[in-house]
Protein backbone atom coordinates (compact mmCIF):
# COMPACT_ATOMS: atom_id res chain seq x y z
CA UNK A 1 0.00 0.00 0.00
CA UNK A 2 1.49 3.44 -1.47
CA UNK A 3 1.12 5.81 1.34
CA UNK A 4 1.49 9.37 -0.48
CA UNK A 5 -0.57 10.59 -3.50
CA UNK A 6 1.74 10.15 -6.43
CA UNK A 7 1.69 6.80 -5.64
CA UNK A 8 -1.89 6.43 -6.26
CA UNK A 9 -2.56 4.85 -10.22
CA UNK A 10 -6.02 4.28 -11.54
CA UNK A 11 -6.95 0.74 -11.32
CA UNK A 12 -5.13 -0.05 -8.16
CA UNK A 13 -7.42 -2.51 -6.26
CA UNK A 14 -6.44 -3.71 -2.51
CA UNK A 15 -8.08 -6.52 -0.70
CA UNK A 16 -9.63 -4.34 2.55
CA UNK A 17 -10.20 -7.91 4.79
CA UNK A 18 -13.69 -9.67 4.68
CA UNK A 19 -15.97 -10.44 7.81
CA UNK A 20 -18.93 -12.78 8.59
CA UNK A 21 -22.22 -11.74 9.73
CA UNK A 22 -23.62 -13.09 12.45
CA UNK A 23 -27.07 -13.72 13.89
CA UNK A 24 -26.04 -11.56 17.37
CA UNK A 25 -23.43 -9.51 15.69
CA UNK A 26 -26.36 -8.06 13.19
CA UNK A 27 -29.11 -7.87 16.01
CA UNK A 28 -26.88 -6.02 18.57
CA UNK A 29 -25.72 -3.33 15.88
CA UNK A 30 -29.17 -2.87 15.08
CA UNK A 31 -30.20 -2.88 18.71
CA UNK A 32 -28.02 0.57 19.21
CA UNK A 33 -27.71 1.86 15.93
CA UNK A 34 -30.72 0.68 13.42
CA UNK A 35 -34.17 -1.08 15.07
CA UNK A 36 -35.68 -1.69 12.07
CA UNK A 37 -38.01 -4.82 12.19
CA UNK A 38 -35.68 -6.46 9.92
CA UNK A 39 -32.64 -5.91 11.69
CA UNK A 40 -33.45 -6.85 15.24
CA UNK A 41 -35.10 -10.15 14.62
CA UNK A 42 -36.12 -13.11 12.56
CA UNK A 43 -39.73 -12.80 13.28
CA UNK A 44 -39.40 -9.19 11.91
CA UNK A 45 -37.16 -9.94 9.00
CA UNK A 46 -39.87 -13.24 7.79
CA UNK A 47 -42.90 -10.46 8.13
CA UNK A 48 -40.76 -7.91 5.72
CA UNK A 49 -39.87 -8.00 1.92
CA UNK A 50 -36.72 -9.63 2.92
CA UNK A 51 -37.96 -12.66 4.30
CA UNK A 52 -35.26 -13.22 7.30
CA UNK A 53 -33.07 -11.37 9.40
CA UNK A 54 -31.13 -8.92 7.48
CA UNK A 55 -28.23 -6.95 8.84
CA UNK A 56 -28.46 -3.15 8.47
CA UNK A 57 -26.78 -1.58 5.74
CA UNK A 58 -24.66 1.37 7.98
CA UNK A 59 -23.40 -2.03 9.75
CA UNK A 60 -21.93 -3.11 6.20
CA UNK A 61 -20.70 0.12 5.82
CA UNK A 62 -19.33 0.19 9.26
CA UNK A 63 -17.48 -3.17 9.09
CA UNK A 64 -16.12 -1.70 5.28
CA UNK A 65 -14.42 1.42 6.96
CA UNK A 66 -13.12 -0.73 10.15
CA UNK A 67 -10.77 -2.86 7.72
CA UNK A 68 -10.04 -0.04 5.78
CA UNK A 69 -8.99 1.78 8.53
CA UNK A 70 -7.00 -1.43 10.16
CA UNK A 71 -5.58 -1.99 6.58
CA UNK A 72 -3.75 1.69 6.79
CA UNK A 73 -2.70 1.45 10.09
CA UNK A 74 -0.72 -1.91 9.58
CA UNK A 75 0.63 -0.17 6.47
CA UNK A 76 1.80 2.83 8.44
CA UNK A 77 2.78 0.75 11.15
CA UNK A 78 4.76 -1.56 8.47
CA UNK A 79 6.79 2.03 7.19
CA UNK A 80 7.54 3.11 10.02
CA UNK A 81 9.58 -0.40 11.28
CA UNK A 82 11.14 0.33 8.13
CA UNK A 83 12.53 4.06 9.26
CA UNK A 84 10.15 5.48 6.07
CA UNK A 85 8.91 8.78 6.47
CA UNK A 86 4.89 8.84 7.03
CA UNK A 87 2.49 10.93 5.13
CA UNK A 88 -0.15 13.02 7.28
CA UNK A 89 -3.40 11.48 7.41
CA UNK A 90 -5.88 13.15 4.95
CA UNK A 91 -9.62 14.18 5.50
CA UNK A 92 -12.71 12.99 3.46
CA UNK A 93 -15.12 15.58 1.87
CA UNK A 94 -17.39 13.17 1.55
CA UNK A 95 -18.29 10.28 -0.32
CA UNK A 96 -20.83 9.84 -3.03
CA UNK A 97 -22.97 6.57 -4.41
CA UNK A 98 -23.71 4.37 -1.16
CA UNK A 99 -25.75 1.57 -2.12
CA UNK A 100 -26.88 -1.78 -0.91
CA UNK A 101 -27.78 -4.23 -3.79
CA UNK A 102 -28.62 -7.17 -2.07
CA UNK A 103 -29.61 -7.97 1.38
CA UNK A 104 -26.64 -9.48 3.73
CA UNK A 105 -27.91 -12.59 5.97
CA UNK A 106 -26.70 -14.07 9.32
CA UNK A 107 -23.64 -16.33 7.62
CA UNK A 108 -22.68 -14.15 5.19
CA UNK A 109 -19.10 -13.19 4.46
CA UNK A 110 -18.81 -10.17 2.81
CA UNK A 111 -14.86 -9.58 1.54
CA UNK A 112 -14.20 -5.71 0.66
CA UNK A 113 -11.96 -4.06 -1.80
CA UNK A 114 -10.87 -0.62 -2.71
CA UNK A 115 -10.22 0.14 -6.46
CA UNK A 116 -8.91 3.84 -7.20
CA UNK A 117 -10.73 5.65 -9.97
CA UNK A 118 -9.60 8.98 -10.04
CA UNK A 119 -6.58 11.14 -8.59
CA UNK A 120 -6.32 14.84 -9.23
CA UNK A 121 -4.29 17.84 -7.84
CA UNK A 122 -6.24 20.50 -5.63
CA UNK A 123 -5.86 23.77 -4.95
CA UNK A 124 -3.47 22.86 -1.88
CA UNK A 125 0.01 22.29 -3.36
CA UNK A 126 -0.03 19.41 -0.03
CA UNK A 127 -2.77 17.23 -0.52
CA UNK A 128 -4.28 15.95 -3.75
CA UNK A 129 -7.22 14.23 -3.62
CA UNK A 130 -8.42 10.22 -4.39
CA UNK A 131 -11.29 8.62 -5.14
CA UNK A 132 -11.77 5.04 -4.89
CA UNK A 133 -14.97 2.82 -5.41
CA UNK A 134 -15.52 0.17 -2.23
CA UNK A 135 -17.35 -2.94 -2.15
CA UNK A 136 -18.31 -6.12 -0.61
CA UNK A 137 -19.06 -8.82 -2.14
CA UNK A 138 -20.77 -11.90 -0.47
CA UNK A 139 -19.38 -15.60 -0.47
CA UNK A 140 -21.96 -16.45 -3.61
CA UNK A 141 -19.99 -13.26 -5.89
CA UNK A 142 -22.96 -10.94 -5.08
CA UNK A 143 -22.24 -7.31 -4.54
CA UNK A 144 -23.95 -6.04 -1.53
CA UNK A 145 -22.88 -2.80 -0.60
CA UNK A 146 -20.70 -0.14 -2.77
CA UNK A 147 -19.93 3.40 -2.53
CA UNK A 148 -16.94 5.69 -3.75
CA UNK A 149 -15.00 7.50 -1.26
CA UNK A 150 -13.03 10.94 -1.95
CA UNK A 151 -10.28 11.70 0.59
CA UNK A 152 -7.44 13.90 0.48
CA UNK A 153 -3.77 12.29 0.27
CA UNK A 154 -0.42 14.17 1.54
CA UNK A 155 1.68 14.94 -1.72
CA UNK A 156 5.95 14.10 -0.95
CA UNK A 157 7.52 17.07 -0.09
CA UNK A 158 9.52 19.19 -2.74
Amino acid sequence: MSLFYEDQRIGDTKALGAHTFTREGIIAFAVLYDPQPFHLSEEGGKASIYGSLIASGWHTASICMRLMIDGRDRARAARAALGEVLPQLGVSPGFRDMRWPAPVRAGDTIAYSSRVETVRETKRPQWGLVTARNIGVNQHGAEVFAFTSIVLWERRAG
